[in-house]
């Protein structure tokens, strides 16, 4: 397998592109611009057949459109629906948190878990080495829970779960997530071992400890995407 990996638009994104060598078939993970992938897999002779959302949040889907006008298949979880997804997409993953189904790039398997908590159908895909945790799992941290359709406790047990299946995984492999944040060291890495992130990131020390989870203090801003996602909440419940 061979992973490209880029930081694309202000926010710090980081998509990944995954090819297998076997057959040249691709697939791109939170696409943040389908004409970039496009013109990138055109150039280097892969066939770019899929793209795989982690999540349906904007900065995340970006290039969806683009994709799907080409006739490329566009999978995510159905439970997205709850945030307010309505595509486009072609297919949807069905089943139910905390557990996991499969998924095929060329003749790569990987394994992908459904883990809400920064949004109701997060998933985490792993295997062939690397784990693509999105928005659930930075290398330092976690994902927000205050924006609309992310839920604490949610989170919580997602990352009880995730850190069971990390534990189970070689040491080596990698862990890409969905932006390139800081860590509590000042760097900046885009990925870190397995390992490494059991014995860094906050959020996963934390899971397991509910006392000390819910105290962490990045689950929550109080910012404009806050108010944003209290405001539609109070519609939705109006």
């Amino acid at each position: 397998m061979t992973v490209i990996q880029a930081q694309l638009g202000e926010w710090d994104n980081l998509n990944h592109l995954l090819i297998c060598e076997k057959t040249g078939d691709a697939c791109i993970v939170d696409p943040f611009s389908g004409e970039h992938w496009i013109a990138t897999c055109k150039k280097n002779g892969w066939n770019l057949k899929s793209a795989l959302l982690t999540h349906s949040h904007w900065d995340h889907t970006m290039g969806v459109q683009a994709l799907f006008d080409a006739g490329i298949e566009i999978w995510l979880h159905q439970d997205e629906e709850k945030r307010g997804w309505a595509g486009p997409d072609t297919n949807r993953f069905t089943h139910s948190a905390l557990s996991s189904t499969t998924f095929k790039v060329g003749e790569l398997l990987f394994e992908v878990h459904c883990t809400p908590g920064h949004s109701p159908g997060h998933i985490t895909a792993i295997g062939n080495g690397i784990v693509i945790s999105g928005d659930c799992l930075f290398l330092g941290r976690c994902g927000r829970t205050d924006l609309f359709g992310g839920n604490l406790k949610e989170m919580h047990q997602s990352l009880v779960y995730l850190k069971a299946v990390l534990q189970d995984l070689p040491d080596d492999w990698l862990v890409l997530p969905g932006h390139q944040y800081s860590v509590s060291d000042g760097s900046i890495p885009t990925f870190l071992s397995v390992s490494e992130l059991l014995n860094k990131n906050e959020a996963l020390i934390a899971a397991g400890n509910k006392e000390e989870f819910y105290a962490l203090e990045f689950l929550a801003f109080d910012d404009s995407l806050a108010e944003k996602a209290r405001r539609k909440r109070a519609r939705n419940q109006s």
